[in-house]
């Protein structure tokens, strides 16, 4: 029984790991960007998936977790690539060009 007691503390763990790191997603994005992907706005994310967190560290009921789970889920597959989308790619993340590109510019082959 111990071993199913351990399975299920790394469960617990895993599962409040990814609402954290989807608040922290969720804080980082503008609020404009919510609304020009066309999903609820920041504040209603960041109460759902903060509701998530608070309830997979207080609350030991797996049902509840659950629903943080399938909160954080649909944050991770839904509207975190339209929030990409709508907003050049994410955060922090620089533009690449092609792979012909040299140091000073696209190389054409000595055209």
């Amino acid at each position: 029984m111990t071993a199913f007691g351990g399975f299920l503390s790394l469960l617990y763990l895993a599962m409040l790991v990814l609402a954290v790191v989807a608040l922290v997603m969720a804080v980082l994005y503008r609020d404009d960007a919510y609304r020009a992907a066309d999903k609820q706005n920041k504040g209603f994310w960041l109460i759902i998936l903060g509701i998530a967190v608070a309830v997979n560290l207080l609350v030991p009921m797996l049902f509840l977790q659950l629903a943080g789970l399938v909160a954080t889920i649909v944050f991770f597959v839904d509207v975190r690539p339209a929030l990409r989308q709508v907003s050049g790619g994410g955060w922090g993340r620089r533009r690449r060009g092609s792979s012909s590109d040299g140091p000073y510019g696209p190389y054409n082959g000595g055209r």
